[in-house]
């Protein structure tokens, strides 16, 4: 060997395992070395007695020989050496056919020296792949250590490396992940198509040498078939003739990102659905207020029209100024004053019934609970509407079960329940047909619900288009007007009759079929209260 001088400055002490076969080349290797400044831990002759040595000494390099004797060559030594303790080779070789230089190029060696060897080779090889494995480890480390993905495919679309990151992201090991195709390996997918993305997007960017962000919402199918949101970039890489090698993927796990900012959505959607219903209860509070303002308003006149209206048929009266109806002025003023006292009392009605839904939308109606018998109640609320369906030509048909329980309830709301739905059934019911109220109660099949008292009132000759039957206990809704619908009324008497019955704990239904229209009014049986029954 030609030898040669080590820099004074060298001060690592880099230490160098030698494997060879031949004594005497060993030694002379060895001898190099040491004059050179480097430490021979160790001779290896055979493959196995190589990956012993290395794994007993670590040495910081490796030089082997291709050709060794015993089962195994230097090139399977070397990839053992490699896998397991992560240290550089490099081959020492002489004549070897084409077939053993392919496969040792496969292992990614450090360098090549042949024999015989010369000591300035000798050190320019060892030094460049000492610094190239340095630099390597700086990489790998800065890899290792980065929080996103990182992989490396050729100009193929193969992939030759993958970081820590990577390996836990895909769920693929870096030896079994090189050479696969990346498609399979990085399996990306559109997560709003569900379409495979990842060969369009390594096109891409191999045509446009210059990266590709992941900017629209991709998902990552991991070798166990996870799912995972995924985003960064693919970047295309250059050699050093400015062709393009292959491309860098950088990838991160956003399902944090993503359920934070799902967070901040909901946060959001919350604060504008508080503004909203704030808003709400603003707009909800003024219209209370205007409808108690304005109903106060209204009530106060209205009665002393009524009051005025009433007096003044009194004086009339006594002057007998209506008696005389052959008299038409007399006629005359007594219609005007009839009009004036029932458009006076109508207009009260209406004040009463925005005043109640008012206070039963507030929960500020008070409830009055008393025991009711419905068989006598029924008949005493059914007594006015009988004469009025009489003087109508109207037929009324009252069915009863027998032995109803006593029921408890507050009778003022009930009857103002069971009035409003007999006035419609008067209101709308032709001459000649016939008006039904039924009382029954109903029994439940579980033993956990209460029965129900059932309360239908029907009415023939009339029936309500399925498209408006939906609406009808809506406030103000009034079935479009036509000749059968043409009647007097506020709009509020069904809605109130719906925000009652929930008052009681119940429930009100509608049905009109075959010519006839019925309302259902269902009311839990409450178990009588007994103070003198001891808890």
């Amino acid at each position: 060997m030609n030898e040669v001088s080590p820099p004074a400055s060298q001060s690592l002490r880099n230490r160098i395992l030698i494997v060879e076969d031949e004594q005497v080349i060993a030694i002379n290797l060895r001898e190099s070395l040491e004059g050179l400044g480097y430490i021979v831990p160790a001779i290896a002759s055979t493959a196995e007695k190589a990956i012993e040595k290395a794994i007993e000494h670590r040495p910081n390099l490796v030089l082997m020989d291709i050709r060794l004797k015993g089962e195994m060559d230097g090139i399977e030594a070397a990839e053992q050496i490699w896998n397991r303790l992560q240290i550089p080779v490099i081959y020492v070789t002489g004549h070897s056919d084409q077939s053993t230089l392919e496969r040792a190029k496969i292992t990614a060696p450090f360098g090549y020296i042949l024999k015989p060897i010369r000591e300035k080779e000798l050190y320019i090889t060892i030094e460049t792949a000492l610094q190239r494995y340095e630099r390597e480890q700086l990489l790998s480390t800065v890899f290792a250590g980065m929080g996103d993905g990182v992989i490396v495919a050729d100009s193929q679309g193969r992939v030759k490396f993958l970081n820590r990151m990577a390996e836990e992201l895909t769920e693929w090991r870096q030896e079994d992940a090189r050479d696969q195709a990346l498609s399979r390996v990085f399996d990306l997918s559109d997560q709003q198509t569900q379409e495979p993305s990842i060969e369009r997007l390594l096109s891409l960017a191999l045509e446009q040498n210059g990266p590709i962000y992941l900017e629209t919402p991709y998902t990552l199918t991991t070798k166990g078939g996870r799912i995972v949101p995924v985003a960064d970039s693919i970047t295309a890489i250059q050699n050093s003739q400015g062709e393009v090698a292959g491309v860098v993927v950088v990838f991160r796990d956003v399902t944090q990102r993503l359920l934070a900012e799902e967070r901040d959505r909901a946060v959001e959607r919350a604060q504008q659905l508080e503004q909203q219903m704030e808003e709400l209860r603003r707009l909800n509070r003024l219209k209370e207020d205007f409808l108690a303002t304005v109903s106060h308003e209204l009530r106060t006149p209205l009665s002393n029209i009524q009051l005025a209206t009433r007096m003044l048929s009194i004086i009339l009266d006594q002057f007998g100024i209506l008696a005389h109806e052959s008299d038409s002025n007399s006629h005359a003023l007594g219609r005007y004053i009839r009009i004036l006292k029932d458009q006076s009392e109508q207009e009260l009605r209406l004040v009463n019934d925005l005043l109640d839904m008012q206070r039963i939308n507030a929960e500020a109606y008070p409830l009055d609970l008393a025991i009711v018998q419905l068989q006598d109640w029924v008949l005493h609320i059914i007594e006015p509407f009988a004469e009025r369906m009489n003087s109508n030509r109207q037929e009324l048909q009252v069915n009863i079960e027998p032995n109803l329980p006593t029921f408890q309830t507050d009778t003022h709301v009930l009857t103002r329940i069971v009035s409003e739905l007999l006035q419609n059934a008067c209101k709308y019911t032709p001459a000649q047909q016939h008006v039904q109220i039924n009382v029954s109660v109903l029994q439940p099949e579980k033993t956990a619900v209460l029965p129900r008292v059932l309360i239908e009132v029907c009415n023939s000759g009339i029936e309500i288009p399925e498209e408006e039957l939906v609406r009808i206990f809506d406030p103000f809704y009034r079935i479009p007007q036509s000749d059968r619908w043409a009647k007097e009324g506020t709009g509020l008497g069904l809605a109130l009759v719906k925000k009652f019955a929930a008052h009681l704990g119940g429930s009100v239904e509608a049905k009109s079929f075959d010519g006839q229209t019925c309302f259902m009014v269902y009311l839990p049986i409450q178990p009588l209260y007994d103070p003198e029954v001891v808890e």
